[in-house]
């Protein structure tokens, strides 16, 4: 039998948009939303693997429903997991792009797993590499190593690969997922100290993100992308993303910028530079279509 509770939030919600972030791209078999707008999620959880079914009610509650060894760790999450801890104290929008994003999405928070591992496996496979390559191998890891998910969500519903199961991929198995030597050798290391990585979602700011970053492989950009859904770290910034600068500088200056042009224009919004982000990203604001783009690779052809 699942277990099931009710959750009133004491702010405005924006269901869909504030677990945006912990989808990665519309295949991920971890996250899914159907047509009745119930929102699934898998995880592995200390208690073991679970799958969370969230839906906005009429009367503004939300129905959480969770299967699984999982699902009391998942249910008490809930709440930070849609916001809750989320403070905004403090926060100035400086540029009206930012202040009208902010008005328009008076729902917009930034979530909070509590877990590392479930965040970190994905972030370390986008390194480098093209949404399309990353979201592929993704998919074909959960699907391959990954645990059916608990209860009776969508058939494609998996669970994220263990740091065990990770370590127990054979070289041909990471060439056919189309994932490099570098990014391979970071996972399983991360996989080798997987437990005491946890502890960051616990520190937080930027203690958390330099516990993240003693993994070989795993530098500012991962760290950050880990930071900014384990535990909704405001001022976790992606530097060295290949398009956050250009959408930042064109939104706020009008010209691309570079990692260190970047930290000077959202400079004013520290300890909340990753919100000021958020805010142009749920705007919709993109880099002109124009200029080289990454190129695709197939490592599985090579």
């Amino acid at each position: 039998m699942p277990d099931t509770r009710r959750w009133r939030p004491p702010f405005a919600l924006d269901l869909r948009r504030v677990l945006a972030p912990l989808r990665r791209g519309r295949g991920d078999p971890t996250v899914h939303w159907d047509a009745p707008g119930r929102v699934w999620l898998t995880a592995n959880t200390p208690d073991g693997p679970g799958t969370l079914g969230l839906r906005r009610l009429a009367d503004g509650e939300v129905e959480a429903v969770a299967w699984g060894a999982g699902s009391a760790v998942l249910l008490d999450g809930v709440p930070a997991l849609l916001g809750a801890n989320d403070d905004d104290t403090g926060f100035v929008a400086h540029h009206p792009l930012i202040a009208d994003a902010r008005h328009r999405r008076p729902g917009l928070r930034l979530p909070s797993t509590g877990r590392v591992w479930d965040s970190l496996v994905p972030a370390v496979l986008e390194q480098k590499v093209t949404g399309i390559e990353a979201h592929r191998s993704w998919r074909e890891l959960c699907r391959w190593f990954g645990e059916p998910a608990p209860g009776p969500g969508p058939a494609l519903l998996r669970v994220p690969p263990t740091p065990a199961a990770i370590r127990s991929i054979p070289d041909w198995k990471w060439h056919q997922a189309g994932v490099d030597l570098k990014r391979r050798t970071a996972l399983v290391a991360a996989a080798g100290v997987a437990h005491r990585l946890e502890r960051a979602a616990s520190l937080r700011g930027a203690e958390g993100r330099e516990l993240l970053r003693k993994v070989h492989g795993i530098g500012v950009w991962t760290s950050a992308e880990i930071a900014q859904r384990a535990w909704g770290d405001p001022d976790a910034v992606s530097f060295g993303d290949f398009h956050i600068p250009a959408i930042v500088g064109y939104a706020l200056v009008g010209r691309a910028l570079d990692d260190q042009g970047m930290a000077e224009v959202l400079a004013p919004y520290a300890p909340h530079r990753q919100r000021a982000v958020r805010y142009l990203e749920a705007a919709g604001v993109t880099r002109p279509r124009f200029g080289p783009r990454m190129p695709i690779r197939d490592y599985r052809a090579l």
